[in-house]
């Protein structure tokens, strides 16, 4: 009898860009977590990272590219374990249980950085025993189950686990085949004091702390001229950045498009001025791995020398 195909973890080749890595963590929101987690640290702020899901690792390769030192980053997933009860084994056997092993997102994982973050391979809810110290992280991504009982204890997990001004980023809120989620976030919009951020057409960012640090800090950027489109909007008597489109290709290393952020007045250098680091550049260089980043960066070195000469 031949083996049934679905019980085989067939090898994947190495990851070499975030988009190799299987999932659902698109361009929009990849620049949302880099401009939130780096707008964080440039205000000189502290604290532990958390995602509760993280499938294959697409995600989590980016949010470990901004640990700080002193910091902890804490996965919380399944995997390939059974689920606490039926309706979540019926969820997981319906969207992931053929493809999602502890396994693979490792070597997902370590395709991009040289050591994993702490990983807790459990349901969601053992992440309530106090494990996690209360108001220790500065960022939480919770993608994790849709069931409405599950995504409302990971909203107190969340609540419990960030510091002053710490951002939640919820995946799937206005999903069609989620409104467990959907239910979840807008109650803890209603009921449990999270403010609204930012909502991309996939994830909902939001804070018990101020939301207009953390839009101040996006709005440093100049969104409709990168080709995304901005609108406000006012959601439980607060102001709500709503972000979506494609952006000018943002993937592509070779997209120019300047910082916002206007430069500093500095003496005019010798030789050659070089160009700005285009905001495409800066993200393809976060997303590579470290091997492939430090080869990039010796190519454009070289051709900057060859242009000198």
């Amino acid at each position: 009898m031949s083996a049934d195909p679905h019980s085989m973890n067939p090898v994947r080749p190495t990851p070499r860009r975030l988009d190799d890595v299987p999932g659902w963590f698109w361009p929009v929101d990849q620049l949302l977590f880099t401009r939130i987690l780096d707008g964080q640290t440039d205000a000189g702020t502290t604290g532990d990272l958390l995602e509760l899901g993280t499938y294959l690792g697409r995600s989590a390769i980016l949010i470990g590219r901004h640990r700080q030192a002193g910091e902890s980053f804490t996965i919380c997933d399944l995997f390939d374990s059974d689920a606490p009860d039926e309706a979540n084994a019926d969820e997981m056997s319906m969207s992931y249980r053929k493809t999602l092993t502890r396994q693979a997102f490792e070597a997902n994982y370590l395709a991009f950085h040289e050591e994993l973050p702490t990983v807790v391979q459990a349901p969601t809810s053992v992440l309530q025993d106090g494990r996690i110290t209360a108001e220790s992280c500065r960022f939480v991504h919770i993608d994790a189950s849709h069931l409405y009982e599950h995504v409302a204890g990971d909203v107190q997990v969340a609540r419990a686990a960030l510091g002053k001004n710490g951002v939640v980023v919820f995946d799937d809120y206005r999903s069609a085949h989620t409104p467990g989620t959907a239910a979840a976030v807008w109650e803890a919009v209603f009921s449990h004091g999270l403010r609204p951020v930012c909502l991309s057409p996939e994830k909902f960012y939001g804070t018990w702390g101020d939301p207009l640090v953390i839009q101040e800090m996006l709005l440093r950027h100049d969104w409709t001229g990168e080709g995304w489109d901005l609108c406000r909007d006012t959601l439980a008597g607060v102001e709500v950045l709503r972000l979506s489109g494609n952006g000018l290709n943002p993937s592509d290393p070779e997209a120019e498009v300047e910082a916002a952020r206007p430069a500093p007045v500095r003496a005019v250098p010798r030789g050659p001025v070089p160009r700005p680091r285009s905001v495409g550049r800066r993200l393809a260089l976060d997303l590579l791995p470290p091997v492939a980043t430090r080869a990039v960066r010796r190519r454009l070195q070289a051709a900057r020398d060859r242009k000198a000469d």
